[in-house]
């Protein structure tokens, strides 16, 4: 494609952007978060959109989830804004809290800083109100949407799936969006590669924001919208109000054994969870004993794979099914909303059908993300935690009246950093994707 009319279509991406020349038949395998916005992506851009969702009903188990500025920007610009009214918290800031007496070692400042620096809003808000604003908006643009339709067989050559029930979709391109546990995965790349445990797992947990509020010990945490993370040795505790603040989320890490089976009960989970955090702060202990039932999710990641299209360049992995990692910089449902704003962004590339393999290339090349929290929040107390807290010590003694300027501070506090704040939170997958088409036109052309 001639770079002259990449960059025509390319100055059309707004709000309400130009046709793709070559719109496409596409099916998405899943209805998750993932899948949902590739639909939202792809169906804007003229594409005919149909998601096979295996579950019975559509929706999202789980608590909270970040939308930071990199989807955000997406997002609202593809017109998600009016199916998350009343349903949002924008933090004011993040605040990184020594596990013993919850005294701040960090700050981050998200308002208006990260506005700001990164032109998005950083929100939280419930996973359920996620995913249902994605499904409407994804009903609004014209995506066709099937329940009930487990998909059995790939087909990558056709392309087409077969469902359980013997139905047959056939398509242009299919996007396997299948998670984790993805069985397109396999045949995308030639051999197996499952999913891997990370030795630890995290208790989700709600809470209803007028229990919280009803006891003055810890009244602050619900009515000063912050992120407020508490970190430890091995463990971290991670709380926001969500559902425009009338619930309170939380995420509570820990180490479990590889190997280990989940077959607790309900109760057992729950007294699980209060001595994993047995002797920490008080407040945080306190918010632990108005937990009644939680969900207990092991944590797994998959290891690199060598590429996320199949070679007839019409079956590709997307989100979980081809990048799962670890929460720690709550990007997990970001990438995959990135994932879906590149691929509609490279087909929209398209001049004719004969370029898929081409465009899905340039995609492809595009999709590559740390777990360096992990390690950093998970120190033992000794030297390595000592040189963390006093490197981030500047942002609570300066960060609450500090300038964006202070993000030039290089910071453990990845929030802070300035790298790495700019490589996640202001990385634009569309843009980016672009950009890369332009260089690779370039090259081709030397």
């Amino acid at each position: 494609m001639p770079v002259h009319i990449f960059r025509a279509v390319r100055q059309q991406n707004g709000i309400h952007p130009a046709q793709s020349l070559v719109k496409l038949d596409v099916v998405i395998v899943g209805a998750g978060i993932g899948g949902l916005a590739t639909a939202c992506a792809l169906a804007r851009r003229g594409h005919t959109v149909t998601v096979l969702e295996q579950s019975h009903t559509l929706g999202e188990v789980g608590a909270g989830i970040q939308m930071p500025p990199n989807s955000a920007r997406l997002l609202l610009k593809w017109g998600l804004g009016e199916f998350l009214e009343n349903k949002v918290v924008e933090p004011t800031s993040i605040k990184v809290r020594r596990w013993q007496d919850g005294s701040e070692i960090g700050c981050t400042k998200l308002v208006p800083e990260h506005k700001t620096i990164f032109g998005a809003p950083y929100y939280v808000l419930h996973r359920a109100h996620f995913h249902d604003a994605l499904h409407q908006l994804a009903l609004k643009l014209g995506a066709r949407i099937e329940i009930n339709a487990k998909v059995q067989v790939y087909d990558a050559e056709a392309p087409s799936v077969t469902l359980l029930d013997g139905r047959i979709f056939t398509a242009d391109l299919i996007v396997a969006a299948d998670g984790i546990k993805s069985i397109a995965r396999q045949i995308v790349v030639g051999r197996e590669i499952p999913p891997k445990e990370t030795g630890f797992a995290a208790y989700r947990t709600t809470i209803d924001a007028n229990k919280i509020r009803a006891d003055p010990e810890i009244a602050w945490i619900v009515e000063q919208p912050n992120i407020n993370l508490w970190v430890g040795n091995g463990r971290h505790a991670m709380t926001y109000p969500i559902a425009a603040g009338k619930s309170f989320n939380m995420v509570l890490s820990h180490p479990q054994a590889v190997g280990e089976v989940n077959a607790q009960s309900p109760a057992e989970i729950v007294t699980d969870m209060a001595a994993h955090f047995n002797g920490w702060d008080k407040r945080l202990t306190k918010l632990i004993s108005l937990v009644h039932t939680t969900l207990k999710w092991p944590l797994n990641n998959l290891p690199s794979i060598p590429t996320y299209v199949h070679p007839a360049s019409k079956l590709i992995l997307l989100g979980d099914s081809a990048h799962a990692t670890l929460p720690y910089m709550s990007q997990g449902a970001a990438m995959a909303v990135e994932d879906g704003a590149a691929l509609a962004e490279a087909l929209n590339l398209l001049t004719s059908p004969k370029e898929v393999a081409r465009v899905l290339k340039i995609w492809n090349k595009m999709q590559e993300a740390s777990s360096i929290n992990g390690h950093l929040w998970h120190f033992p107390d000794g030297p390595e935690q000592i040189a963390r807290d006093a490197a981030m010590r500047w942002e609570v003694e300066e960060g609450l009246e500090a300038e964006p300027s202070n993000f030039s501070r290089s910071s453990p506090n990845q929030w802070s950093d300035l790298a790495t704040s700019t490589w996640s939170f202001g990385y634009d997958a569309e843009r980016e994707l672009c950009r890369g088409a332009v260089q690779l036109q370039r090259l081709s052309e030397t």
